[in-house]
């Protein structure tokens, strides 16, 4: 940040400010803990030396929060991969199911935006495809903020809810399904080539929400890649060019998710792993009724409380699923 043509480049200057201010805070906060932990021995010795109820009281209130604010920061070291820090590509894809499973998609899509309003998140939404009756056909959303993508790529899969359909008038249990896919957002930074020629590119006027002005121009930006069939859509902008943006970085983000995945496939090819891929490969399942629970299939982890699982609180999935990937 010393150097004198550090501002030069105006977007690269603000990612490693980003990055510094990050790394400081993760320092600080470690300064902190110590600190706080220290102050507690001492509160320690005092309860052990003398009998005192409020101070015993405080001091196992403290425990508890220092305990809380520890695993708070040893998740954050462990977001430490490559692309971790970066803003997430969120998309919802309801299985089949029609009204059924585009609902449950809207859900999804309700859960995950509260969960990123309460990390403090930025959500924007680049393309979104309404349901015939109810819900979404698809969704794809821009998460922005720091680890975005370190802690949403616990989410990638397939997401399964049990309930009694509300569309159902004869009131039958409904099993319906949404993948989740989660990819980093890339800028210039990352070098993954795209020839022009390979790219097909339509432009068409946008639908659903957005204001009067979505549907006057053909604004909406719709690019295949041919040789991959890799298909991406912006409309939410009002400028064909910045839907046109947005929709590469969408595109990179594919194709570096999709090298990924066939390295991820030859490793386990090597290792002899047999990995299920599909709609019965589901990472999660929501289940209303007969009873209420929600369990992540990769950690076994449980949560009875649905309601709030709904509600955006599903950092103990998140937690689990980060920790055991280093088990």
């Amino acid at each position: 940040m010393l150097q004198p043509d550090f501002w030069n480049d105006q977007q690269g200057a603000q990612v490693v400010i980003s990055e510094a201010n990050s790394l400081k805070d993760q320092v600080n906060e470690f300064y902190d803990l110590n600190e706080t932990y220290e102050n507690l021995e001492l509160t320690y010795e005092l309860v052990k030396e003398e009998s005192d109820d409020e101070l015993q009281a405080e001091l196992e209130e403290e425990l508890i929060q220092l305990s809380e604010r520890l695993n708070q920061f040893e998740l954050q070291l462990l977001l430490s991969e490559e692309y971790d820090k970066k803003n997430a590509i969120l998309e919802l894809h309801p299985g089949a199911g029609g009204t059924e499973s585009q609902d449950w998609g809207s859900m999804l899509l309700r859960m995950y935006t509260r969960w990123a309003e309460k990390k403090g998140f930025k959500v924007e939404t680049l393309d979104y495809l309404p349901g015939d009756e109810a819900g979404i056909k698809s969704v794809t959303l821009a998460i922005k903020g720091h680890n975005a993508y370190g802690y949403l790529k616990a989410e990638k899969g397939v997401h399964r809810l049990v309930r009694i359909s509300p569309f159902d008038a004869s009131g039958r249990r409904h099993t319906s399904f949404v993948s989740c896919e989660v990819m980093p957002e890339f800028n210039d930074e990352v070098e993954i080539e795209i020839r022009t020629e390979d790219l097909k590119v339509d432009t068409y006027r946008a639908s659903g929400a957005g204001g009067q002005h979505i549907n006057k121009t053909e604004s909406a930006v719709r690019i295949t890649h041919l040789p991959t069939g890799i298909v991406v859509t912006c409309q939410t902008e009002r400028s064909q060019i910045k839907n046109r943006e947005h929709a590469m970085k969408m595109l990179k983000a594919k194709l570096y998710q999709r090298e990924i995945e066939e390295k991820e496939k030859q490793m386990a090819e090597i290792r002899g792993e047999q990995k299920e891929i599909g709609w019965g490969s589901q990472i999660r399942s929501y289940v209303f009724h007969p009873y209420s629970m929600v369990k992540d299939h990769r950690t076994n982890v449980e949560s009875g409380n649905v309601q709030a699982v709904m509600d955006g609180e599903i950092d103990l999935f998140i937690d689990a699923y980060l920790r055991s990937r280093i088990s």
